[in-house]
């Protein structure tokens, strides 16, 4: 009786039981373990292993699309102008940050037609405080410095005297003079960093300034400000941060700007082919790494300073031995005075619980740091030229912050994008990568830190539609999904031990008379104001 039984009880539980097990299995919640830093009973730094919840693949895709975007605009010539950009945070908040704006030349201007493009990467530390503020004004304060210099010298509206002395004066220093040639915007872009930089510095200086009465200047007594509106408005962008890399592209004169405060780099991928009509990637790096373990920055700043701090300027390749990068927006730390940073500290910040760490010990000379950009031009190419079969590009070029280039090589960054850019689909072996995108080194990679990259085995990955995450999901771990997974799931601020905030712009354009060119839509929201 109880074998009989016992059959079809065996064969329910067969049923109930196995999809029972597969929901438990499929929904537990996956975790990973990970040997952390933490601070001991005795306040000493010590390992300790640390359980984390390992993100589902569906959450990783949601992280690397939040923050991606792309546009595209066509413009009169035919061309067509593209870029994508994305940013996935390692910090909470992410202090990453981006802008991009597209300016037509005014039809008066002697160069138009044509636009001037400008897309920045800022890559903020101690805070997002400086590099969000440098979104909103960086692209704003070098088009106002190259309005300046392009309008400078118009015509008089009055007085034949005047304007015959203008013509043969212009005729004869026209080319020395002329306010478009690459060394006056080179120029121009320089001094709208520094000019930022010192209103960003000096703006927690006015703001004391214009709340000091006679009788408090008498009594040296010190007003308590903490609770003024511009408080924590001014100084917090002036004591946390900002790397800043700009690209301009001048299109009416086919010129490529490059200006680089910090250790964020731009690189580019040219196709070029053999009269065998074998082409390939020319890698070209449009900027250097800008920290002390770049010698041209360590030789600058032991420069600027007494010979009797040429060893401690620069400590394990860091500033001080504390700030990596050697040119920034903000870091009033490392410019202030120390008298100034005493002062600003209690005027403002004491009082707000948000007290400003003394300087560094070897602090003497200041200013350490300055947001004074490395700017470099180019002959750039925008229209119709030879391109890889099935790519709609033969140009592109990539900003972005320093959290790729902990991972990816430039030649890495231009294979990928130039696989994207071909239709490469799925998984590929990194040492198939080379036979399928070729690619020739050009202006070399400067580097400005102590880089442990992926390793050379294991495989690229080929899925996302926008080319920036692309490269974020590809310096995390590619092709190998389970070091993708670990590698986000880390939370912040543990995070950062192990990957940067990462931001990157890619920027391409196509001559849009080409059978294989994509249609783009055009809307005049992409247009800003004219220069």
């Amino acid at each position: 009786m109880l074998r009989r039984a016992w059959k079809p009880l065996a064969a329910t539980t067969v049923l109930i039981g196995t999809p029972s097990y597969l929901y438990y299995t499929f929904t537990k919640q996956q975790t990973f373990d990970l040997s952390v830093k933490v601070r001991g009973a005795d306040g000493i730094p010590v390992m300790a292993n640390r359980t984390f919840s390992l993100l589902s693949q569906n959450a990783i895709q949601d992280r690397l699309v939040e923050n991606a975007s792309s546009d595209s605009f066509s413009r009169p010539d035919s061309t067509v102008w593209r870029y994508t950009t994305a940013s996935v945070a390692a910090n909470d908040p992410l202090e990453d940050a981006h802008a991009d704006a597209i300016i037509a030349r005014d039809p008066s201007d002697p160069s138009a037609p044509g636009d001037w493009l400008f897309f920045t990467v800022m890559d903020g530390h101690g805070g997002p405080h400086t590099s969000r503020l440098l979104s909103k004004t960086l692209i704003n304060a070098v088009v106002l410095e190259l309005s300046s210099l392009i309008h400078s010298q118009s015509v008089p509206t009055s007085g034949l005297l005047e304007k015959l002395k203008l013509v043969f004066r212009t005729s004869s220093l026209k080319s020395r003079e002329d306010p478009q040639n690459p060394e006056r915007i080179s120029l121009a872009i320089r001094n709208a960093f520094t000019k930022l930089d010192k209103e960003l510095i000096n703006a927690p200086l006015a703001v004391l300034a214009a709340n000091l009465d006679a009788e408090s200047i008498k009594k040296n007594i010190l007003p308590d400000l903490s609770k003024h509106p511009l408080a924590l408005q001014t100084m917090l962008p002036a004591v946390s941060g900002s790397c800043a890399l700009m690209a301009v592209f001048d299109t009416a004169h086919r010129h490529l700007y490059v200006a680089c405060s910090g250790d964020s780099r731009a690189v580019a991928g040219i196709w070029e082919e053999n009269e065998q009509g074998q082409g390939s990637w020319r890698v070209e790096v449009l900027s250097e790494d800008q920290t002390g373990r770049n010698p041209n920055e360590l030789k600058r700043i032991q420069s600027e300073h007494p010979s009797d701090e040429a060893g401690s300027v620069i400590r394990a390749g860091r500033i001080l031995g504390g700030l990596e990068p050697s040119r920034a927006f903000g870091d009033a730390r490392y410019k202030w005075p120390r008298d100034v940073q005493d002062i600003l500290n209690r005027a403002f910040l004491v009082g707000n619980d948000q007290p400003l760490r003394p300087p560094p010990s070897s602090f003497k000379t200041p200013p350490y740091v300055t947001a004074t950009p490395v700017v470099t031009y180019r002959d750039f190419d925008f229209g119709s030229v030879a391109r890889p079969s099935r790519s709609p590009a033969s140009r592109f070029v990539v900003l972005a912050t320093d959290g790729l280039w902990d991972k990816l090589s430039s030649e890495d960054v231009v294979a990928l994008v130039g696989g994207h850019l071909k239709g490469l689909k799925g998984v590929v072996s990194k040492t198939a990568l080379p036979e399928l995108v070729p690619t020739t080194s050009g202006a070399p990679t400067v580097e400005g830190k102590d880089k442990k990259r992926n390793s050379s085995s294991g495989s690229w990955s080929f899925e996302d539609d926008n080319i920036s995450s692309h490269l974020i999901r590809n310096a995390f771990g590619g092709g190998d999904a389970d070091s993708l997974r670990k590698l986000m799931s880390i939370p912040a601020p543990i995070a950062r031990s192990y990957r940067d905030d990462t931001t990157v712009t890619v920027v391409w354009w196509e001559d849009g008379q080409e059978g294989n060119a994509k249609t783009a839509t055009f809307s005049s929201d992409n247009i800003k104001a004219k220069l």
